[in-house]
């Protein structure tokens, strides 16, 4: 006689959440969303604007 195996716990799904979406901040909403670097010190706040300027500012 063999057994069968005992059938694994299903885990319990996610709850609805009927939260207004809008209220929720997105990546898109962030700086790092848009691929901007972390902000931090003046230092690399002056790499940034030289890296960042365009070609007519001198």
């Amino acid at each position: 006689m063999s057994t069968a195996p005992e059938p694994r716990p299903r885990e319990p799904k996610p709850a609805l959440v009927f939260d207004d979406p809008l209220d929720q901040q997105s990546a898109d909403d962030t700086d790092r969303g848009w691929g901007d670097r972390p902000s931090g010190d003046s230092a690399s706040d002056l790499k940034r604007f030289l890296d960042e300027k365009p070609p007519h500012h001198v």
